[in-house]
């Protein structure tokens, strides 16, 4: 089955009713152009946040599903204790430059939004006197996994310990604030902007540097498989089951580093000093899509 790719660009900090809505415009104006009836989605980080938000909206306006497969990358579908713990502790002034860290200089671009972005991905509302609700509780509400928006909903999960993270995600860990991502409770009972709570180890391989553990399920979990000397290779994995309300997965959903990619954050999307084959990768995702039928 021949597959056209295409590139998805939108406002890079900001909250995801706003940047889904500009992913959904930007999937529509290519499915006009070449003639596409459907589409299938790779998003990595917010983007796997972003797409559910789109796929609703381009449900509404064709009055169909128009995603077949979703796989989200490193996604804080239940937040990230990052998020909270840069608006707790930094001025509004100084939030984008701390951002700047991990995407460069395109986050001092016009139509950014630093506060809403990372309002965006804590879990609980941030604030209850900003005059809006924020937060993954409530969007996972607004934009629950289903297959009448999206066929087929799947994750690819990252998670390395600190000694291998990117400098930039080290220098998170160990100076600013060091994830404890691996710890199940149904809500964030320890406030840290992520549901689940820690285990008590912050140190062991329980989070990618931004994402903990018991944040990246949607869907069934995918395992990928490196190949040396021949091509890597990405397989549905149903031994963690099915995390269908994203606000509500299981113990071994929010714990289990079952077919969990030995990479940071930003690994995965050719960020930073690594031998990982960003290229081989992402090809066996389209394998994995095409081998569907997608």
């Amino acid at each position: 089955m021949s597959q056209k790719s295409y590139i998805s660009a939108v406002t890079p900090l900001h909250n995801s009713e706003v940047r889904g809505t500009q992913l959904a415009n930007n999937i529509e104006s290519y499915m006009a152009s070449s003639g596409a009836t459907y589409v299938n989605v790779v998003s990595h980080s917010q983007g796997g946040i972003d797409t559910r938000k789109a796929a609703k909206l381009l449900q509404q306006r064709k009055g169909r599903a128009v995603v077949k497969t979703h796989v989200s990358v490193s996604s804080p579908h239940r937040g990230s204790p990052v998020a909270k713990y840069v608006l707790d502790h930094y001025a509004l002034s100084q939030l984008t430059s701390v951002l700047a860290n991990y995407y460069g200089n395109v986050v001092y671009g016009s139509g950014n939004d630093t506060a809403a972005n990372l309002k965006q991905l804590v879990y609980n509302d941030y604030s209850s006197s900003d005059g809006v609700t924020t937060g993954m509780k409530a969007f996972n509400t607004s934009y629950p996994l289903t297959t009448t928006t999206i066929a087929n909903s799947v994750s690819l999960m990252t998670a390395q310990n600190g000694a291998a993270v990117n400098p930039a995600l080290w220098l998170v860990s160990n100076v600013l604030y060091d994830i404890d991502g691996n710890g199940y409770c149904a809500d964030d009972c320890d406030n840290d902007g992520a549901a689940g709570a820690g285990n008590g180890n912050a140190g062991d391989r329980d989070d990618d540097g931004v994402v903990g553990i018991n944040s990246q399920q949607q869907g069934y979990r995918l395992e990928w498989v490196s190949c040396t000397g021949c091509l890597d290779n990405v397989y549905l994995r149903t031994g963690t089951g099915t995390v269908t309300n994203i606000n509500a997965p299981n113990s071994t959903q929010m714990t289990s580093i079952s077919y969990v990619i030995n990479q940071d954050h930003l690994d995965v999307i050719g960020v930073g000093p690594d031998t990982f084959d960003e290229l081989e990768f992402y090809a066996a995702i389209t394998d994995y899509i095409a081998d569907r039928g997608d």
